[in-house]
């Protein structure tokens, strides 16, 4: 599974939308939200429809107009917006829970292979289905604000397009910079 620009894009927003909400935003412009992660707009329309379409968030047209979620952030998973857009989980066709097909291996039950990328398939959906979208919202709020970073959308955004060919800064990611290390700090299993 490789997560496509579209369902990055996808789910970058529904956790800005998500972070809106949380600091009273009731609605974002397009824009904004491409601005904030520099994005292409029109791509973002295009994948904001698709979110529409699929009843995760909805608009408001006119002046004052924007997106917000259409759910509580506690009823969106991770797993079912990547399976909307990038379709099944499963790195082989065999293994797939929503887009079964038969392999080419004469014995299914015993192909080695087929047992390797059934755990591969298990371990991705069973991250991906467990965290929720408040999950991954309240953390990301946890780190800013640890980190004295101001959550976006906290303020009215000035109206920006997102810069073109602009190198974007990657930190070296630690250990502990994943989710699933963040919520294991404070919460129990």
């Amino acid at each position: 599974m490789k997560l496509s620009k579209r369902g990055e894009y996808a789910i970058r927003t529904l956790i800005n939308l998500g972070i809106a909400g949380e600091v009273g935003r009731p609605l974002v412009r397009v824009t904004e939200l491409a601005a904030a992660e520099q994005l292409p707009v029109k791509f973002l329309e295009q994948i904001m429809q698709a979110l529409k379409d699929a009843g995760y968030v909805e608009s408001e047209r006119g002046k004052f107009g924007g997106y917000r979620l259409a759910r509580p952030t506690g009823k969106i998973t991770i797993g079912e917006v990547v399976r909307l857009l990038d379709g099944p989980l499963a790195p082989i066709a065999c293994v797939s829970q929503t887009a079964y097909e038969k392999c080419s291996c004469p014995d299914e039950t015993h192909c080695g292979l087929r047992m390797l990328m059934l755990d591969v398939r298990n371990a991705i959906a069973g991250i991906l289905d467990r965290y929720t979208l408040f999950d991954v919202v309240e953390v990301t709020l946890r780190k800013m604000r640890r980190d004295g970073i101001a959550p976006p959308f906290s303020q009215p955004a000035p109206v920006a397009r997102p810069r073109r060919g602009s190198a974007a800064r990657h930190p070296r990611l630690q250990a502990v910079d994943g989710i699933v290390q963040q919520l294991l700090t404070d919460y129990s299993i």
